[in-house]
């Protein structure tokens, strides 16, 4: 559960950021991390449009570069992009100059005010320069769809034991989570459309 629900400590370190939004309305806001990437991304772009959802993807700088029709085909299909840094940085190995440059050269490609750190961590430093210029978006909930230690059943598990009002929930559109999401997402969406969720995005 530290894992995928962060508990209030964390929560605490960065006040400001956002981990979870109105408790008392029954909606959930998808999140796609690490895109976009061509053996995934459109696969769950086009499972989005089936369902008529829209959800937020924090994509890496260099992959914006390296796969510009996929990221085109996000925009293009109404869904919100956040910078999760050019070259997907870990705050707590790099100084903040550094760590800033990395996170403003994805401006060379969009802009944006949503702001995902990789890993979920940032230096002090880091996050009061951040905080400036972002809406920090952390989550309430993380997948751990990536986990070589978890199956698709087990990340569907994860879904439905901490799904709230007001979760951000985490997946990954990356080749690292591909079998397991593309189990675990579209149970996920049908599980939560059950229980009476609606799906919203930060422009909501």
């Amino acid at each position: 559960m530290l894992i995928e629900q962060p508990p209030s400590i964390f929560r605490w370190l960065y006040p400001q950021a956002i981990w979870r939004m109105n408790p008392n309305e029954k909606s959930i806001y998808l999140t796609f991390d690490d895109g976009p990437i061509p053996e995934i991304t459109p696969w769950v772009l086009d499972l989005l449009d089936t369902y008529h959802i829209k959800a937020t993807f924090f994509v890496v700088g260099d992959n914006v570069k390296k796969h510009p029709a996929e990221f085109q085909m996000i925009v293009e299909r109404g869904h919100c992009v956040g910078n999760h840094t050019y070259n997907h940085l870990k705050g707590f190995e790099h100084n903040t100059a550094t760590y800033m440059a990395n996170v403003e050269k994805v401006e060379e490609y969009f802009t944006t005010n949503l702001f995902r750190p990789p890993h979920g961590h940032m230096g002090l430093s880091q996050y009061n320069a951040l905080k400036k210029s972002y809406k920090i978006i952390m989550w309430d909930l993380v997948t751990r769809d990536y986990s070589k230690h978890l199956d698709g059943k087990q990340v569907l598990e994860n879904i439905k034991k901490y799904s709230r009002n007001g979760s951000i929930i985490t997946f990954h559109d990356s080749i690292k989570a591909q079998k397991n999401i593309e189990y675990a997402l579209p149970l996920s969406i049908e599980w939560l459309l059950e229980q009476g969720y609606e799906f919203k995005t930060f422009s909501e």
